[in-house]
């Protein structure tokens, strides 16, 4: 009985998070999403310990976001470059064309890297394909923010052939 009641109360807990993320974007008067994430690089070449935990950020790599409407038509389109830390933030607006955005809707992608060396767009952290916006990490009054990644390329010595 008594798990039954734990389960329950979880289940409450559960169901009530859902309304404040589905809430989040109208409720507060945000007027805007944000999407944000790091870009980074990862070079084959380096032993593995350095490969899998010493990748470095990339400065001036561009990514995207892109939304699409319930026809599949492209409906809000918007990019960003990374700073020094490789790290980008998007502002996505509430109202396109007098209609309300659906985030789920919208996807983050690489486009481009800010590297010579470690230019090769690797799908890693979903960054080549894309990255639907599924479930705010943080909702309040006065920011709706998605984060995603981290995106990154490798050196051109990495590439696998196709």
């Amino acid at each position: 009985m008594g798990r039954c009641l734990i389960l329950a109360a979880i289940a409450a807990l559960v169901v009530s998070f859902h309304g404040v993320v589905v809430e989040g974007w109208s409720s507060y008067g945000v007027q805007a999403i944000h999407v944000g994430g790091t870009v980074m690089c990862q070079d084959c070449s380096k032993d593995w310990n350095e490969w899998a935990h010493g990748e470095t950020p990339i400065k001036g790599s561009k990514v995207a976001v892109t939304c699409m409407d319930s026809r599949n038509r492209v409906v809000y389109y918007t990019s960003d470059l990374t700073d020094d830390q490789g790290v980008f933030d998007l502002a996505v607006e509430k109202y396109v064309n007098g209609e309300e955005l659906k985030p789920e809707g919208c996807a983050v992608r690489l486009v481009s890297s800010g590297s010579d060396t470690c230019n090769v767009m690797t799908n890693s952290g979903g960054g080549q394909s894309g990255v639907a916006l599924y479930r705010p990490s943080q909702v309040d009054p006065v920011m709706v923010r998605y984060t995603v990644g981290p995106f990154y390329f490798t050196t051109p010595t990495c590439d696998l052939p196709k």
